[in-house]
């Protein structure tokens, strides 16, 4: 980008007793426990609201991308600015705006740190350093090894579990689902734009749902196969349901966030319910029980709300790399209790 020199005066600096909230994210203790009821419930890779916040709301932000955008995005600058930027940047959507934005952001933070403040968010998000085009390089990172752990769990599972197993297609199904969401989160902290962040959204949802169903079909299903595909087909119309309001009628985080609680609070208690009464029946089923209760501690992490380590590793990034092997563990009894009911069939086929 074309250098450009904005005001760096410390009075642009707000006094007073508002201060002391400098070091605050945004959101308050109310969106933090809603959060943590969120993650508490689903579990989920969804990310948080865009929001004003304390960093873009300062006036040495606001002047310094008022100054580079009328300098460097219209006319010879605009011009210029695109004849510097590399191919990799400008086939991943990076615009000249984008890049007043980020040029600004850090700005802004370096006069927060000689000023003595400690690192403010901009739009709900903590400011992470670019990596060639990955806005958020840990965490887009962390979430493609989730999903190659998740493929290659996939192809373990086709190779170790027969196609005769009662429980084979829902769980590939399953694994595609999974596959598509960390696909869907790794392009979103690769770039974060309006449809990636409502597809990294959705993608979730349709997780969390799949694992209902996958549950159900385990507990009921095998033995009620009608119940379980009526059932199959209530959470596919409830998902349609789900984004087709908050794609067509408006994108509401409350209702977001209420929803993705219910599901995950049933699809939580209904496998801690099933683990409960087949523990001692079915030796693996620590595998699954371990899983649940790791998802639900790991995403304490989210509540470690702190500025990224070397501008790159956040609580978030954190969460995520933590996850990959409790995936790799689900898979692991996933393909143990496909076995089980493959040799559970067997004996009965014998027996008659």
């Amino acid at each position: 980008m074309a250098s450009f020199k904005a005001v760096q005066k410390k009075d642009h600096f707000r006094r007073g007793p508002e201060v002391a909230l400098l070091s605050l994210p945004g959101g308050g203790m109310a969106a933090r426990a809603a959060l943590l009821l969120l993650l508490l419930g689903a579990a989920g890779a969804g990310p948080a609201p865009a929001q004003g916040s304390r960093g873009d709301r300062e006036p040495v932000y606001r002047e310094c991308l008022t100054h580079c955008e009328r300098r460097n995005c219209s006319g010879a600058g605009l011009r210029h600015f695109r004849s510097r930027q590399p191919l990799y940047m400008s086939l991943t959507g990076w615009t000249c705006k984008d890049d007043c934005k980020y040029e600004c952001m850090w700005l802004t933070v370096g006069l927060y740190v000689q000023e003595g403040y400690k690192v403010p968010q901009f739009h709900g998000k903590w400011p992470f350093s670019r990596f060639l085009f990955f806005q958020e390089p840990a965490s887009a990172f962390a979430s493609f090894l989730n999903g190659l752990a998740n493929f290659v769990m996939l192809n373990r599972y086709k190779a170790l579990v027969p196609r005769s197993s009662p429980m084979y297609h829902t769980c590939i199904a399953f694994a595609w689902v999974s596959l598509n969401a960390w696909v869907w989160s790794t392009v979103f902290h690769t770039r974060e734009t309006n449809l990636t962040e409502k597809m990294d959204y959705f993608c979730a949802s349709a997780v969390i749902l799949h694992s209902i169903y996958l549950c159900c079909v385990r507990t009921l299903g095998l033995k009620h196969p009608t119940f379980a595909n009526a059932f199959g087909c209530f959470l596919l119309l409830f998902l349609a349901c789900h984004v087709s309001y908050l794609t067509l009628v408006r994108f509401d985080y409350g209702y977001n966030m209420a929803a993705n609680v219910a599901i995950g609070l049933l699809n939580l208690f209904w496998w801690l319910g099933w683990c409960v009464r087949n523990q001692q029946r079915l030796p693996y089923v620590w595998k699954c029980v371990a899983v649940v209760l790791l998802l639900q501690a790991l995403a304490l992490l989210e509540l470690l709300d702190f500025p990224p380590l070397l501008w790159v590793f956040d609580a978030h990034a954190i969460w995520h790399i933590s996850t990959i092997p409790v995936n790799i563990l689900f898979y692991s009894f996933l393909v143990d209790d496909s076995l089980y009911l493959l040799k559970a069939n067997s004996d009965i086929l014998k027996i008659d």
